[in-house]
Parts: structure tokens; C-alpha cells; sequence
């Protein structure tokens, strides 16, 4: 067994919530979870890493918000954004979260669009 550290780190709440409702049925523990989890994400950026692919970077850049879809499709040459959705699942990465700001700028948007008529009878 490798040697193992305690760390200290902060996690959402909803998120730590729901980790435990999955490591439940999963008849495991969050902390197993976790570290399955960071060892895929390391693995597979060292494996990138090594081969030269910097794919994986930019994919996970777009991941943690520190690249826009945009520039991310532009830097892997791909034209739409199901392809980069694809990738990012391919990668094993979660699909970046929009801010606060710009939900609730959507959602004002949405309001404002006229409901649908009824079909005519």
C-alpha cells in the first residue's frame, strides 16, 4: 500500500452532499472516490504530457473556466460544440460551470422570450 498524507481542502456543500449519495451506492468512500478520481486526472495528463498531446491541457484548461469554448474549439481545430461536449467526455472532464452572473443573465434572457401559442384546434 503507498504511503498516504492527510490534507485539508474545501468542497461545496451541495457537491459533498451528493459525492456521499454516490459513494453510498457505490458501497465505497468519498475519500476512494476522490482519489480514484485525481489519480485519473493525473494519469491521464502525464500520459499527454508524455506523448506530447497537449490536448488534455487545453481541455482541462477549458474545464476550470481559464479558456472560453470559443478559443477551446479554436485551439483544437474542432468546428462545433457537441465535438469539444465529446472530447470533454472522452477526457473524463466535467464541463465548466458558468458564473453566477452569467446563469442568472441567461435566465433574464429566457423570461423575456415570448411564450408559445397554443397549437390551433
Amino acid at each position: 500500500m503507498a504511503d498516504t498524507v492527510n490534507f485539508t481542502g474545501s468542497v461545496d456543500r451541495e457537491l459533498l452532499r451528493r459525492a456521499k449519495i454516490v459513494a453510498a451506492k457505490s458501497d465505497t468512500s468519498i475519500n476512494a472516490l476522490f482519489n480514484a478520481e485525481l489519480r485519473h486526472l493525473v494519469e491521464t495528463f502525464e500520459a499527454a504530457e508524455t506523448s506530447g498531446n497537449q490536448n488534455f491541457k487545453v481541455l482541462l484548461d477549458f474545464s476550470l473556466g481559464r479558456l472560453t469554448s470559443l478559443d477551446t474549439m479554436r485551439t483544437l481545430t474542432i468546428d462545433t460544440e457537441e465535438d469539444l461536449f465529446l472530447l470533454m467526455a472522452r477526457a473524463h472532464l466535467p464541463m465548466p460551470r458558468l458564473s453566477h452572473t452569467v446563469t442568472r443573465s441567461m435566465t433574464e434572457q429566457l423570461k423575456k422570450l415570448p411564450a408559445k401559442s397554443p397549437p390551433a384546434n
